[in-house]
């Protein structure tokens, strides 16, 4: 008799999170596509599930307002999912093999223009908690990381000597990128104020006022009242500084090759969407640099 898919699920989480090694955030991630695949298909024997129930579900969702993007990621655990299930349980086939989603206009970031960053960060820390609270953004938007890749630092994955931070990014994949002059004296000023309050046994750079470890809830509450204060009208966040930073990294250098690096995408085509280039400033730089764009007086 075939085991349970509740079970089933949870031993290919346990396989994620202590085999494969996935960070916490990406095992439930998985766990929670898996728990939208139960939800809507046969649970009573998931072998007996062919592509068109998996089609079905895809319409269900994609019709209840799911974007491709979504619909994408749940698609790729699915498949995972039964792969595991063929190599570890006998499973004899998988049925999301061959499918694709529904394409969706896609949706470009939401970015801060430099004016407006150079706005959000320009306040006085005048206590610890702004001097911290200065560091952490400034570090945001120099160096491109996302919040749960600033949560996990460490003091000592900041060089100052070389003006870099290493980064533990998705799929434990570390890289290090540039940290910009602004960030290095904000984070100087954290350093000296962090080790008045650390308790003995947190490594992690950013912490509360409690000497604790930082949340990412804490670190998006603090942002977006900072924008609030500095007079920034729309949703802050921490992915918009990221957002920002590669889209003004563009802008300025047009190395696309270079920004995904520094993003630690895995793929171009996930740093493509920064290229949105502000019409005006690409016909600026068409009438500036081609020989033939506009006839000279």
């Amino acid at each position: 008799m075939s085991s349970k898919p509740e079970s089933l699920a949870a031993a290919y989480i346990h396989h994620l999170t202590y085999e494969r090694r996935l960070s916490p955030l990406t095992s439930e991630n998985y766990a929670r596509d898996i728990r939208i695949l139960l939800k809507y298909v046969n649970k009573d024997d998931l072998e007996q599930i062919q592509s068109p129930n998996i089609r079905q579900v895809i319409a269900q969702l994609h019709g209840k307002g799911l974007s491709s993007r979504s619909l994408s990621r749940m698609l790729s655990a699915w498949r995972s999912f039964y792969r595991y299930l063929i190599r570890d349980h006998q499973y004899r086939h998988n049925p999301c093999i061959g499918l694709h989603v529904p394409k969706s206009a896609q949706k470009l970031p939401n970015v801060l223009s430099p004016d407006e960053a150079t706005q959000l960060l320009a306040f006085s820390p005048d206590h610890m908690l702004t001097i911290r609270d200065s560091a952490m953004f400034e570090l945001f938007y120099s160096s491109g990381l996302r919040l749960a890749e600033l949560t996990q630092l460490k003091p000592v994955d900041i060089s100052f000597a070389e003006g870099t931070v290493r980064v533990l990014g998705k799929g434990g994949k570390t890289r290090i990128v540039p940290v910009g002059d602004y960030a290095i004296q904000a984070l100087k000023a954290w350093i000296e104020q962090r080790a008045q309050i650390v308790k003995p046994d947190v490594s992690a750079l950013f912490l509360s006022q409690h000497g604790d470890a930082i949340s990412a809830r804490t670190i998006s509450y603090r942002l977006k009242n900072r924008a609030r204060q500095q007079g920034i009208h729309q949703n802050v966040h921490p992915h918009i500084l990221r957002h920002s930073f590669a889209s003004h990294l563009l802008q300025s250098s047009g190395d696309l090759r270079a920004v995904q690096e520094m993003l630690g995408h895995a793929h171009i085509t996930s740093t493509q969407v920064y290229t949105h280039l502000d019409f005006q400033h690409l016909t600026k730089v068409y009438d500036t640099a081609h020989p033939r764009a506009k006839k000279r007086s």
